[in-house]
């Protein structure tokens, strides 16, 4: 074979052991977890509960979250406090399909949902037009979020702001939102959201089988998100992400504009989180503007910092972490579990700079397990 050939050959998206492994990740989600679920019965060691499919299931949303949180902060320099934004959209798309879903089953037997009732409204508004057709709310689940991406975006970019400036801006442009979801004439739910669903495409979601669907649904989204971010890591154009990064100034004088490519990968990130908010309000069960707080934003960050940022699965790794460790010390240690949460993010912090995943990729024994995840140079 030509010797130039050979250098430019496509680099395998996993390698052999890696294919395994989302193999095992998919029987797992789609075979093992259904079956200790509907099949175990109650009370035996093996049973999945239905709490722990719920929780599960939210965990992988904001894995979601986390892993578009990797494409911008980890590989391409740009931090975002505002990706709660996002996440909360693609829920209130979800949660405008859910609401109409519920018809005249709610406490008013109206089908007008039932906090427009109480304010006494006659008809819909404008925005919930087709908000009963749940392929009109799955466009809008995609574009709705990505469109307010793209305009953002392409002006902050534009105008080149960027670090702690462009941090600032996103969190203010989602604190604006939070206070516009807050009004009730808005026509959102005002503080109290969305909640109280009854049926998704016609079905119980009561029922188990919906969670076990819905829990599927979420695992093979995640999975499929992270196969696509590794495409695009290892591509041409993940290679140019991670040139911005690390000298962006160089990267112009090359010939290439960073402005593409930044609105690329920041419109994509936006739209996988209103993906997982889309998946995870009907699991929940609600949706209000706290999903939009600075604290949810940061929070998301905080994910990719744990475990371990420009890895992949470390985000993923890192909002498992997280959010499980949260739901243990809040049933163990309710009134001082913040404390807890506290000391293991300053742990973190001072002890794994590079996160949960950095362990992984040290030489030697298991710490050179996960050595072939890491993608930078």
């Amino acid at each position: 074979m030509n010797p130039s050939a050979q250098l430019i050959r496509a680099k395998a998206l996993l390698p052999t052991r890696d294919w395994l492994l989302m193999l095992a990740a998919l029987l797992t989600i789609t075979v093992l977890a259904p079956l200790l679920n509907l099949l175990v019965p109650d009370g035996h060691w093996l049973h999945l509960s239905d709490y722990g499919v719920a929780l599960i299931g939210k965990i992988m949303c904001y894995a979601i979250c986390a892993l578009a949180m990797d494409l911008i902060w980890g590989y391409t320099g740009i931090l975002s406090l505002g990706h709660g934004l996002f996440f909360a959209l693609g829920g209130y798309a979800m949660g405008m399909y859910l609401m109409r879903q519920i018809g005249r089953d709610g406490n008013y037997q109206s089908e007008l949902p039932d906090f427009m009732v109480f304010l006494d409204w006659k008809s819909l508004p404008w925005h919930w037009a087709f908000s009963d057709s749940f392929f009109f709310q799955m466009l809008v689940v995609l574009i709705a979020p990505a469109l307010l991406a793209f305009v953002f975006g392409f002006f902050a970019f534009r105008s080149r702001i960027k670090g702690v400036y462009f941090s600032i801006i996103t969190q203010a442009l989602t604190y604006a939102a939070m206070l516009l979801f807050f009004r009730n004439e808005t026509g959102f739910g005002g503080n109290n959201g969305f909640t109280d669903f009854k049926r998704i495409v016609g079905v119980p979601l009561a029922q188990g089988s919906t969670r076990m669907l819905l829990f599927m649904l979420s695992g093979l989204t995640l999975l499929g998100f992270y196969l696509l971010a590794r495409f695009i890591v290892q591509s041409k154009f993940g290679r140019v992400l991670q040139a911005v990064r690390d000298a962006e100034t160089r990267v112009m004088f090359t010939g290439y504009n960073p402005l593409h490519y930044k609105l690329a990968i920041w419109t994509l990130s936006a739209l996988m989180c209103s993906v997982a908010g889309a998946l995870y309000v009907p699991q929940v069960g609600i949706i209000n503007p706290g999903e939009m707080s600075a604290a949810a934003s940061i929070e998301i960050a905080i994910w990719a910092a744990v475990g371990g940022r420009a890895t992949l699965i470390g985000p993923i790794v890192g909002a498992f972490f997280v959010n499980g460790a949260k739901s243990w010390f809040t049933q163990q240690f309710p009134e001082i579990w913040l404390y807890f949460l506290g000391a293991l993010f300053i742990a973190v912090t001072l002890f794994l700079p590079q996160g949960i995943a950095g362990l992984f990729q040290r030489p030697g024994g298991i710490f050179g397990l996960f050595k072939r995840w890491e993608s930078r140079p």
